[in-house]
């Protein structure tokens, strides 16, 4: 890697970095709280790209819920690949929120399947 007049890497053409991919999301939280607090939050986003875990991989979602009267984070890690056919996967997202307003909410879902129409 070259390096610039103020000594800092410069990417050259042979040098680009390769991608690799992400998933979209859209999924809502499990109910928290009880009677007339009841209620639950919705979400949607882009994974992280490609973190390689054993012979798998993972990926990162760090995103805000909807707003009612408040929000929470969902700051969590995919479990790997799970094959669905003609080469295609998805990842299982288990977990639950950050605390906010008393309460958590619990996660329980996929990302879509990488690159739909390819």
């Amino acid at each position: 890697m070259k390096k610039n007049t103020r000594n800092q890497p410069t990417i050259t053409e042979n040098e680009q970095t390769v991608q690799t991919h992400d998933h979209e999301f859209t999924a809502s939280t499990k109910l928290a709280e009880e009677d007339d607090d009841r209620h639950n939050h919705r979400f949607a986003g882009v994974t992280s790209e490609v973190i390689p875990r054993g012979k798998s991989h993972v990926h990162s979602i760090l995103v805000n819920t909807d707003f009612l009267d408040h929000h929470h984070e969902v700051a969590i890690t995919t479990g790997p690949a799970i094959p669905v056919g003609e080469g295609k996967h998805i990842h299982l997202i288990k977990g639950t929120t950050t605390l906010d307003d008393g309460h958590v909410h619990e996660l329980l879902f996929t990302t879509l399947i990488d690159k739909p129409l390819v």
